[in-house]
Formats: structure tokens, sequence, C-alpha cells
């Protein structure tokens, strides 16, 4: 299940990036006290009585200008663009935290800020609305400060908490109502397609592709980088299956996602691949494998989803007989993390190799799947050990036991030995190499896990 969002949404200068790098646990926004500080949103990730969900923090959303009237000083320029990005985070975050001053108490803008939330909120069937907002009166150092936090109430939106996002006070009973407002996580996910996630940087051809494998234009195709801003699903069918094809916005870097509603499909396409089986991730040829490219992989292996790689715009490629195995090397090596995932070079314009993405797409979803015996576990554990014992460490020798598949999707294996710390991390990568020798699992990350056991 994709994790809940929370935004952090108020006027300038009331504490947003300070509550948010206390909420994520790093220093991760810039915190200034000059307000329009935070212009870009940025969101990372918290976890709460054991929910893990994204935070989003947003520019401070300035009513009083609202793009109309010319502005030339500090960062109020940008406050047509802050106001944006936080009504997007608005639209599809689960839960709005609406940050106040405390100190300064309700301000006008406040209230309009309060009106611009108000106005956000979908009426729900049950006659409740959604997404829940939380009223938190910031900068409740003070005993007087707390008591005067009654005061928002003036907002119309609810019960207000007071905190202090500098020491911390009273974060954890915030926490607690946020985590209780989400969402249910659901018991199981009634859509049993595979699910394809058609990821990669902007501009890559993911829409193109997309178009190819439905056989239809369902989706816009620019050369313009970040046309497609949501995740949008398509249903097929393919070999008796049905196969869920996501297509996303492209993913840049931090530092240079724009203000607006592109750096919040960067966190919807992180969603994506949160949510599916297999991502297909899309590599421009003309521009080579870049930074950007390895930190989306490393994204899709933290969250151990099974990969191919999709070299496209092969087309435009000038080729001899050797070019292929150069970029093969170069992705092999700058990918060496994920040595375990097929490479296809396809052309989505002309429509070169397509039609083998999906099977291949498939193959890997079938070989998560997989199942071993014990027997068969075993066998290549042995054969390593024999091959490669482990070295001892401080003169102890670590033994292993024997070893079980305990489950698939991804595959995880168990490992039994008689002191789990004396495991290296590099013969775990050795076993699982020995694991892929004999029996593939290809495009499919592998778990192994080790457990103390007595002789």
């Amino acid at each position: 299940m994709p994790k809940p969002i929370v935004a952090l949404v108020g006027r300038p200068n009331v504490g947003k990036s300070t509550l948010f790098n206390r909420l994520v646990g790093e220093r991760m926004a810039i915190v200034d006290d000059t307000p329009g500080t935070t212009r870009d949103r940025l969101f990372g990730e918290a976890e709460w009585n054991g929910r893990v969900f994204h935070v989003i923090d947003t520019g401070g959303i300035d009513p009083t200008h609202g793009g109309k009237t010319p502005l030339s000083v500090g960062s109020a320029d940008f406050i047509e663009d802050i106001r944006a990005q936080a009504q997007a985070a608005i639209d599809e975050a689960d839960v709005v935290l609406f940050v106040n001053d405390g100190q300064t108490g309700v301000t006008g803008a406040d209230l309009e800020v309060a009106d611009i939330l108000r106005r956000s909120q979908k009426k729900l069937p049950d006659g409740t609305f959604f997404p829940p907002i939380l009223v938190v009166a910031n900068k409740c150092e003070a005993r007087e400060t707390r008591d005067a936090a009654s005061q928002f109430y003036e907002l119309g939106l609810g019960e207000p908490h007071p905190v202090s996002a500098v020491h911390g006070s009273d974060t954890g009973d915030l926490l607690d109502v946020v985590v209780a407002s989400f969402p249910a996580e659901a018991a199981a996910d009634e859509d049993e397609s595979i699910k394809i996630a058609i990821v990669g940087k902007p501009n890559a051809g993911k829409s193109s592709l997309l178009n190819k494998l439905v056989g239809e234009e369902r989706a816009i195709v620019s050369p313009i980088p970040g046309t497609t801003r949501d995740a949008t699903d398509t249903l097929i069918e393919m070999e008796g299956l049905q196969v869920t094809l996501i297509d996303t916005a492209g993913i840049r870097k931090r530092g240079k996602i724009e203000r607006g509603v592109e750096q919040f499909s960067v966190l919807r396409s992180f969603k994506a691949i949160e949510r599916a089986d297999v991502a297909l991730l899309m590599i421009d040829a003309t521009t080579g494998i870049t930074a950007q490219d390895a930190h989306i992989a490393g994204f899709i292996l933290d969250q151990w989803k099974s990969c191919v790689v999709i070299v496209n715009k092969w087309d435009a490629i000038e080729k001899d007989t050797f070019t292929m195995e150069s970029y093969t090397r170069k992705i092999r090596s700058d990918l060496n993390f994920m040595d375990y995932v097929p490479l296809l070079f396809i052309s989505a314009k002309t429509g070169q190799r397509v039609d083998s993405v999906l099977p291949m797409a498939l193959r890997v979803q079938e070989e998560r799947l997989a199942r071993l015996t014990t027997s068969k576990i075993n066998a290549v554990i042995h054969k390593a050990q024999d091959a490669h014992p482990h070295p001892t460490h401080a003169g102890r020798a670590l033994k292993m036991f024997y070893g079980t598949q305990v489950r698939s999707d991804p595959p995880t294996f168990m490992i039994y030995v008689n002191e789990p710390k004396l495991m290296h991390f590099t013969y775990l990568r050795y076993l699982e190499n020995q694991i892929r020798e004999e029996y593939g699992f290809l495009g499919t990350p592998i778990r192994i896990v080790t457990k103390g056991r007595r002789e």
C-alpha cells in the first residue's frame, strides 16, 4: 500500500521547515527567519507508531499577493509559485498540517489561508471532509503561549495543537493524531493484476513507450520535459494475464526539480514504484546513463522491486558492431548494485524491439514469485561453503546449518547460523550470486537474512 502523505502548509515564517526537520529527523529544509525562504517543496519520510509516511514541506501561502501586483523585493516574486505548489500538495495529501505562529496569534493572513484550506477539502458521502486538516500552533515554548493557543479555534478548523518544533515539545502528541487520521490500511489489494511502472528522467520516452504498448494514444507525448504530471494507470491483457501499466512523471534530482506541481509529481512517481511489482527504468540512449538514473535505480532497489532497464531512442544512435556491447558494459558498471537486471535496447518512436518489453517484464515477475525447495537451497549453501569458506573473526568461525525460503515477492531466504553477527555482508552477496548462478531470479532482488540457532 502506498505511504500516506502529510503536507505542511501555512503562511511564511511560522516554522514549517523546522517542524518538517523535526518530523523526518534530519535537517533537509533550510531554516531562516526571512519569510519565503522555503521556495521549493521538500519531501521526506517519517515513521510513527509503526506507520511510515511521506512529509511535504511547502513554501508559505501568502494570500495578500496572489501574483496580481508587481513584486520586486526579496522572494516575493515567488509568492504565486509557492501558493500553487502548496495547493498541489493540499489536493493530494492524506493529512494537512496547517501550521501557525503561536506567538503572533491569529492574523488576517491566517484566516485567509484557512479559507483556502476549507475550499480545498472534498466532502465524502459520510459527511466528513477530506483531507483532514489539523491546526498546529507552533512556537509554543512558554506556558502562556500554550494557554493562548485556544485562540486558533477562530480559524474554524477544529482543535489547535500547540507544539514547539524547535524543542520537540508535544510533537509526539501531534503525531498520534496525524497517524490516527490516516486512511485505514487495506487488508489486501483487491486488484490482482501485475503492476508495471514506467519510470525515469523527464523526456526519456516513457509516454511514447506506453502508447506503443497499449496500441493507442493514451498518454500525451511532447518533446517538452515534464509533460506527464500524474501517475496514470492503463489496464491491458497480456498472455492471458491482467497487467496494469503505470506511466509516471519524470524524476529529476531534487535540486533540479522546478517549483510548482512538478515536485509533487516526483513524489507520485516514487509512490508508483512503491505499488509496482516491476519497474521499467527508462534510460535515454542519446544522453547515456546519468547519476539521476542511478538514483532512481537505487530507489527501486530500496523498495525491493523487480526491474528491467530500457535503453530508449536506440534509433538515434550511430552504431557499429560493438556499440551495444559498449553501452551494456557502461550501464553494468554504473548500476553494479543491480547487475541482475536485464537490458533492452529499444526505440519507442519506431517500435524497434518494443514487442519484447512486456514479455521480459512478465518473465521477471514470474522469477519474482519463484520458490525454491529447502533441499535446493541447502545444496547451494553447502557447495558455496565448500568452495569458499567464510573467514574467521577473532578466531571464531561462522557455521551455517541450513537455509530455507520464507517468502517470495521478493524472494527471501533465511539462513540459520551459530552467530549472525559473524556473517559479513560481502559473504551474503557471495551467497546471493551463488543462488542466482543456479536458479536465476532475473531482474529481481534477493533478500538473505540470518538467524541464530544452537548446534
